[in-house]
């Protein structure tokens, strides 16, 4: 029987016909779900769908007023961005980056917020956020990992601290659901841009998508044949 079953043909090898025909199917379910997404917030939401195959993410992204059009403004201006893996930083698109001018940074290996954790007998994460903040005044935040960096990001924006965006989207189950919750009522208390999943779901796959729908969005790439792909 094995060997009388026809071999499927596959189409779509080439990346730019797979990541094209993936938004195209993405955007029909979304269709076929009813479920409208902002025109201003499409491009994110369809993104973090295509890292994960979870259609959730169309209804749990929450995003503060006009979010995504002053993220694409803090990209345009080279604004560093700091995530709190390894993971997500590996994640962001390198020609991307260098085409803006941005940076992308993560603290978490780095010997003096080592030193600083262990000293405030803190998470790493969460030195990391205050070693950001005292460095790198109105950076962007992808956060996909650890609730102690949400929480601390929201002390230091009660301090007076103001990032440019805050991308709040970690996965778990320990704080992780009130760290978000918290961390969106004080960025809208104090007009900080931020796009959060709420709920349990999201992420350092989560973080860097949305980072890289910004860093496509501000680099007029959002279509991978405009990043030289085949």
């Amino acid at each position: 029987m094995e060997s009388m079953r026809e071999e499927k043909t596959f189409r779509h090898t080439l990346p730019a016909d797979i990541e094209r025909t993936s938004m195209e199917i993405i955007t029909r379910e979304l269709a076929e779900r009813g479920i409208t997404v902002p025109e201003e917030n499409l491009a994110v939401v369809r993104r973090v769908i295509h890292t994960t195959a979870d259609f959730d993410y169309a209804e749990n992204l929450r995003f503060s007023d006009h979010a995504v059009m002053r993220g694409i403004r803090a990209m345009t201006r080279g604004r560093v961005i700091i995530t709190d893996t390894n993971m997500a930083l590996a994640g962001i698109s390198r020609p991307t980056l260098e085409k803006l001018g941005v940076e992308a940074r993560c603290f978490m290996a780095d010997p003096k917020v080592a030193q600083m954790a262990k000293n405030k007998s803190m998470t790493r994460a969460s030195a990391s956020m205050i070693f950001a903040a005292e460095h790198y005044p109105g950076a962007v935040f992808a956060v996909g990992n650890a609730p102690t960096a949400l929480i601390r990001l929201c002390e230091q924006i009660e301090a007076g601290f103001r990032p440019s965006l805050v991308a709040a989207v970690p996965v778990g189950f320990v704080n992780v659901v009130e760290s978000k919750e918290q961390l969106f009522r004080t960025c809208l208390k104090y007009d900080v841009p931020v796009i959060c999943a709420m709920g349990r779901k999201g992420g350092s796959t989560v973080a860097c998508a949305i980072m890289n729908a910004l860093l496509y969005s501000a680099a007029g790439t959002l279509d991978p044949t405009a990043r030289g792909w085949r």
